[in-house]
């Protein structure tokens, strides 16, 4: 593996880690709170960093992913905990999705990273590109389960 492609996945582990150690003082009854001025919890962000890393890669690749269909009627873009069914993956359950889902990434993709697909936005055209943008993202989420976590401690 190149050097680069080494680096980005130690980068999308260090900062799921950091996404993680967010998540060690949560508590099931906490992670379940949609403060006054929020749309979701801490769950529901949680599944939408999951399934947002491998939306973009099948919408790049056309290639199926582990994130099952339903998953984007839980925690894909518009959606709430409203939607939530007794079906929905539990706290505990995306917990250990999240902390898998890098490793099956690198697995699964790691010798793809460069080819070349159709252009997406901002012109991302391979796995490479949209892996970059997903750390993004999940920096936003990161963000609002630490304000999600300032209004419900």
């Amino acid at each position: 593996m190149k050097e680069r492609h080494e680096i980005l996945f130690n980068q999308l582990k260090s900062y799921r880690n950091d996404t993680l150690s967010l998540l060690e003082d949560v508590s099931v009854e906490e992670a379940e709170i949609i403060p006054k001025r929020f749309n979701n919890n801490i769950r529901w962000n949680m599944g939408h960093i999951y399934l947002d890393q491998y939306l973009w890669i099948e919408t790049q690749t056309k290639e199926k992913t582990n994130a099952p269909s339903e998953y984007n009627s839980w925690f894909g873009y518009g959606t709430s905990p409203t939607d939530f069914t007794s079906e929905t993956p539990s706290y505990k359950e995306l917990k250990t999705l999240l902390e898998n889902q890098i490793e099956d990434i690198k697995d699964k993709f790691a010798d793809k990273l460069e080819i070349v697909h159709s252009q997406t936005d901002m012109g991302m055209n391979t796995i490479e590109h949209v892996l970059i943008r997903t750390i993004f993202h999940e920096g936003i989420h990161f963000q609002h389960i630490l304000n999600l976590k300032k209004f419900i401690k």
